[in-house]
């Protein structure tokens, strides 16, 4: 998902997404050891994923902190 996409989502959104690309993660390696995945370049795409959105909800915080 492009960062763009991600900064119009509220910090709910984030938080719900964030949880479901950790569990898309957790699926994925359990079915890769399983032997039933074969794009693995999949997991580097969630990794980011989820990068992103730590990234975008600590500078929402940031932000709050700064502000108040």
């Amino acid at each position: 998902m492009k960062a763009k996409e991600l900064k119009q989502k509220s910090d709910s959104e984030l938080k719900k997404l964030y949880a479901d690309t950790q569990k898309k993660l957790f699926e994925g390696r359990f079915n890769l050891e399983s032997g039933k995945v074969k794009n693995v370049s999949s997991f580097k795409e969630y990794k980011r994923d989820i990068a992103r959105i730590l990234t975008l909800l600590r500078e929402r915080e940031e932000d709050n902190k700064h502000k108040s």
